[in-house]
């Protein structure tokens, strides 16, 4: 009993020094005056002076734009390596595999510099896609990776059951293969849209003038001294994320409770 009680207990302290500092951050966008030390009154004044911001809201826009765009890049690609890969010969799929983990493993300051050095020996103009392209590339691995998984469980037999039954093959992969590795490609794809709107050194080394996404902007508006828009940006960053992984875990649970129910 004593034993239990330590646990949670334990668990409890854990779990509140790792939120402790975001629950602080959201009480604090809410704070009428600006002091960080004080609490004055309830507002709603800095969410509204963060949508009137326009560095903020450029910010946004690219943010929004090159993560939904990398996302649904790297979903295509990353679904087509991964069914590369599964159809390859051991040796061959194993080593391919063990690729794929590198840049999940790989420090971002290391993938950064690398595709910096890239686009200015290429000549590459840094900017837009300077940054979409890098974030496609490090969205990759985890597309892969999701789908894998639900490749390994695939039923082949049911792909070889169409094609004996008149089915084309791209009609039997689009009716029975594509219905079963869906939900690792859905997860795959909100992955990599968290990974890609989260990401703040990568996007450093590989954007130019005049492109910058959210993490870089709170970046720079942080060296001048943390101003209260920037606990309001955060705060909504912190729920957009919050809510990609419920809906990613929801989903996880929901495939493992149907495998159960097959099984």
């Amino acid at each position: 009993m004593v034993k239990s009680a330590f646990k949670k207990i334990y668990t409890f302290l854990i779990f509140l020094f790792l939120y402790a500092p975001i629950i602080v951050l959201i009480i604090f966008s809410f704070n009428e005056s600006k002091s960080r030390a004080h609490w004055t009154g309830f507002t709603f004044k800095w969410y509204i002076e963060m949508f009137r911001d326009r560095q903020i809201m450029s910010s946004l826009y690219y943010t929004i734009t090159i993560a939904l765009t990398a996302s649904i890049i790297a979903t295509v690609l990353g679904t087509i390596a991964a069914l590369g890969i599964y159809y390859m010969k051991k040796t061959p799929r194993t080593i391919m595999i063990n690729l794929t983990y590198l840049p999940v493993l790989n420090p971002d300051i290391v993938t950064g510099i690398s595709l910096m050095l890239l686009f200015i020996l290429m000549k590459f103009q840094r900017g837009f896609f300077s940054m979409l392209i890098a974030h496609i590339t490090f969205n990759l691995p985890y597309v892969i990776l999701s789908v894998m998984p639900k490749l390994k469980q695939l039923d082949n037999y049911l792909y070889d059951a169409a094609l004996d039954l008149g089915a084309t093959p791209t009609y039997a992969f689009r009716k029975v293969v594509l219905p079963q590795i869906a939900p690792g490609i859905f997860t795959g794809f909100l992955l990599a849209m968290t990974m890609s709107i989260d990401d703040f050194v990568i996007s450093f080394f590989t954007t130019g003038p005049g492109v910058s996404n959210l993490a870089i902007t709170i970046y720079s508006m942080a060296r001048k001294g943390v101003s209260p828009k920037i606990n309001a940006v955060l705060s909504i960053m912190f729920a957009g994320v919050i809510l990609m992984l419920l809906i990613i875990n929801n989903r996880m649970s929901r495939d493992n409770g149907r495998k159960e129910n097959v099984v």
